[in-house]
Order: C-alpha cells, then sequence, then structure tokens
C-alpha cells in the first residue's frame, strides 16, 4: 500500500509539472504577441505596439492632408512638422503625436512578432502570420524614414513649388502607411513586401490571435 501511494504521489507531481511546463512554455510566444497587439510596458496607456503604430499613423495622415491644402510654405512647414512629431518625436518634439512614433512603434512589432515565431513553442500559425505582420511593419518603419527625409527637406527649403511636391508624396506615403499601396497593381494590396501597411499587418495579427484561441 505504501509503494503505490508513493507511485501514485510521483505519478501526479509528475502530472503536475508537465501541466506548469507547459504553458509556460507556450507563455513565451503569446508574450510577445500581446507585446504587439495588446499591451507594452513603455506605450503610451501601455498599448500594443501595433495599436500605437495605427493611432500615430492617423494623426500623421491628418496633418498631412492639413499640408496638402495649406495655401502657403508657412503652413505647410507647420503641418509637416506635426507629421513628424508622430512619426518620430526625436526629430520634432513638440506636436499632436503620442510622444512615441509610428517609427519606433512599428520597428518594435516587427521585433517582437519576429521574437514570437522564434520562440521553440511557436506554433506554425504564429510562424506563419508572424511573417506576414514583420513584413508589413518592416515597409512602415521604411515608409516612416521617408516620411522624415522628406519633412526634413521641406522644413529647410524656401522654394514652395518644391515643398508642395514633397507634401504631395508625404501624403501618399502616410496613407500607404495607414491603408498599404498597390504596388504591382494587381488589383489587391497584399501584406507583402512594398505593400502592405498598419491595416495588412492588423489584419493578419488578428488572424494570429484567433489561430491561438
Amino acid at each position: 500500500m505504501r509503494i503505490s501511494r508513493v507511485v501514485l504521489s510521483l505519478a501526479m507531481g509528475a502530472i503536475c509539472v508537465f501541466a506548469v511546463s507547459t504553458p509556460a512554455a507556450a507563455q513565451a510566444s503569446h508574450t510577445h504577441m500581446g507585446h504587439v497587439a495588446d499591451g507594452f510596458g513603455d506605450t503610451p496607456d501601455g498599448a500594443g505596439l501595433l495599436p500605437t503604430a495605427v493611432a500615430e499613423a492617423e494623426i500623421a495622415a491628418q496633418h498631412a492632408g492639413l499640408a496638402a491644402g495649406a495655401g502657403d510654405l508657412a503652413g505647410m512647414k507647420r503641418h509637416i512638422a506635426h507629421v513628424l512629431n508622430a512619426i518620430d518625436p526625436t526629430v520634432e518634439a513638440s506636436g499632436p503625436g503620442k510622444g512615441y512614433g509610428v517609427l519606433k512603434a512599428a520597428k518594435g512589432a516587427a521585433t517582437h512578432i519576429r521574437l514570437a515565431a522564434g520562440a521553440d513553442e511557436a506554433s506554425d500559425n504564429v510562424k506563419t502570420h508572424a511573417n506576414h505582420v514583420g513584413t508589413a511593419a518592416d515597409n512602415v518603419a521604411k515608409w516612416a524614414e521617408r516620411v522624415v527625409e522628406l519633412g526634413n527637406q521641406i522644413k529647410a527649403t524656401d522654394d514652395a513649388a518644391a515643398a508642395a511636391e514633397m507634401v504631395a508624396e508625404v501624403q501618399e506615403i502616410t496613407q500607404a502607411i495607414l491603408s498599404g499601396t498597390d504596388a504591382n497593381d494587381d488589383g489587391r494590396t497584399s501584406w507583402g513586401e512594398n505593400e502592405g501597411g498598419l491595416e495588412q499587418a492588423t489584419f493578419h495579427m488578428d488572424l494570429m490571435k484567433r489561430g491561438e484561441g
């Protein structure tokens, strides 16, 4: 009887260890998913990196539109400064953005979604959609860097016509950041390189989360 109890106790202990260790192993991948989708320590209000990027991008796109509609060089420069603040507050500290920036949020999302996919326990679902989310986030970061480049040029120029051309490009890019762009003219906007924006990244993030239950 004592031997049976010992064996039973050991068996139950093994079951408990398995029950505890398996979710713990799965936690690493899901934790990084959560950083992208749900919450991250240094974002405004602790929001996820991807929602933070979207919120900042909406501000940038709004002010890009205001810059495009400005009637003079001063107006263009004023609103482009606001765009820059939402894209990268290290470049333009003052403005209507949330103080985090599209660029930092997109780079963070790309990093953490790849950490989720690289975890030992990551499912095929995570690995597949992490490629989609990460690629779109990379596009957003690249486009954000181009906006910073153009914005600095606009701020430095005294040529209103040249500024207007660059503002039009900024407006186009900020829309691509939000919604992606049909770069290959096939009639659809995918998550792929040079196409996917935050809309596509969010869509595939949602698919990933649903796939993980």
